[in-house]
């Protein structure tokens, strides 16, 4: 058996799943609603406050599929109910961003700002103090959206390794490169 496959997802007060008939898993919580497709061989069942995940046989598709729609179903459940965030920090000279609404103003060096829409489903707010670097915080209960529309942000500007400059995620270690020595022969 899978270890996290056979693991039971246990919901929280204020949690509600159910398994329509094509097996659509829909998650409603606090936070709002999400729905999952899962593959008709997976079958998904909710007893009481405890959802299980089993698989048919043990062909390594099943097998496969078996952890990973049970880590799809915890990451809804823990959306819902508790929600995620990443930060992000803008590191350089002139390096700034502003939440407008739905609508990120970036400058990041080049010669023209740069606007960001995110999705309806992410929040995001700014904590920019003097003599640091801006924050970004971003939330969301899609943990797999929030994690993309944060590559892509940080795409726009990856660090570079001399001298860390760029947009990184709060806490990311940097392999920092040696610049040119001045006596190579």
């Amino acid at each position: 058996m899978s270890r996290i496959g056979k693991m039971p997802v246990n919901l929280p007060a204020g949690v509600t799943v159910t398994v329509a008939a094509d097996n659509t898993v829909s998650v409603k919580g606090p936070l709002g609603t999400l729905s999952q497709k899962v593959d008709p061989d997976i079958k998904v069942a909710v007893e009481g406050n405890v959802v299980t995940v089993s698989r048919p046989t043990d062909q390594p598709r099943h097998r496969s599929m078996h952890g990973l729609y049970r880590a799809l179903i915890h990451n809804m459940v823990e959306g819902v109910s508790k929600g995620f965030q990443t930060q992000q920090e803008f590191v350089g000279v002139g390096y700034k961003v502003e939440a407008k609404g739905q609508v990120l103003e970036m400058s990041l060096g080049y010669s023209h700002d740069i606007f960001f829409m995110l999705p309806a489903e992410v929040k995001a707010e700014v904590k920019a103090e003097k003599k640091s670097n801006p924050v970004l915080t971003l939330k969301s209960a899609d943990k797999q959206l929030l994690g993309q529309v944060a590559a892509k942000i940080r795409s726009l500007r990856k660090p570079e390794p001399y001298k860390g400059k760029g947009i990184r995620f709060v806490g990311e270690e940097l392999r920092k490169k040696a610049g040119k020595s001045a006596n190579a022969k």
